[in-house]
């Protein structure tokens, strides 16, 4: 009977950096250029697509896809879900200006306020695990859960002088602690060190211990089984 030699098995490690400061300050940019229409600074969205494309949309989605290889779970779904609205709002925008066509009587704008509240929904959860996080990325999905309702406020025409300008401050606010915040990731760990504080989590809710996905357990085992022998 003949024994099957064991071949030997080589593992290489693909090391990436963190992609926080590129994904934040990609959401930094994107809202201080729409804050600034919102504050009467400029006016109209025709030159804010690009940067809701390239920077709101693409950096962050970009940065998703690195935090899900590196198995950051809160950097992968926050960056990646907000990424994915800024594409829908830039592509909103444009169909609005007519890029894509003549825009018909039965388009509804208010369908971006309805949208502006389903993220106000998830965004909500997103906060409480920002509260855990640290205290600039919780001012700042404090922050966007102020936005987004206020921005939905103002396209079903509630009171829209009121809500715009709640939304613009609201929006500023969120660029500035955003710059701050990508600012911080980039130069702590480019040091190696922390030199701008991020503030500690709050601490109101204890983390449990990380679920192992199936398939990583039963790629783990038999390297488990083999330990024993």
């Amino acid at each position: 009977m003949h024994t099957a030699s064991a071949t030997p098995v080589t593992e290489t490690k693909i090391i990436m950096s963190d992609p926080t400061a590129l994904g934040v300050f990609g959401l930094a940019m994107v809202t201080f250029v729409a804050a600034s229409s919102k504050m009467g600074w400029t006016s109209g969205t025709v030159y804010i697509i690009p940067w809701a494309l390239f920077l709101g949309s693409i950096a962050q989605v970009w940065a998703s896809s690195i935090d899900f290889k590196k198995n950051n779970y809160f950097g992968a779904i926050v960056l990646g879900a907000y990424g994915l609205f800024w594409i829908a709002v830039a592509m909103h925008w444009a169909i609005s200006l007519g890029w894509l066509g003549a825009v018909g009587d039965k388009a509804d704008p208010r369908q971006l306020g309805v949208a502006c509240i389903g993220y106000f929904i998830f965004s909500l959860f997103i906060m409480i695990a920002a509260f855990e996080a640290n205290k600039v990325f919780a001012a700042i999905l404090v922050m966007i859960n102020v936005l987004l309702p206020s921005l939905a406020l103002s396209i079903f025409g509630v009171d829209t002088p009121f809500f715009t300008k709640v939304a613009a401050y609201s929006e500023l606010s969120i660029s500035l602690l955003g710059f701050y915040c990508a600012g911080a990731v980039f130069l702590n760990s480019y040091f190696g060190r922390p030199l701008l504080p991020l503030g500690k989590p709050f601490g109101f809710i204890r983390k449990g211990p990380l679920l192992v996905p199936a398939t990583d357990i039963h790629r783990i085992e038999p390297v488990a089984g083999a330990a024993k022998k």
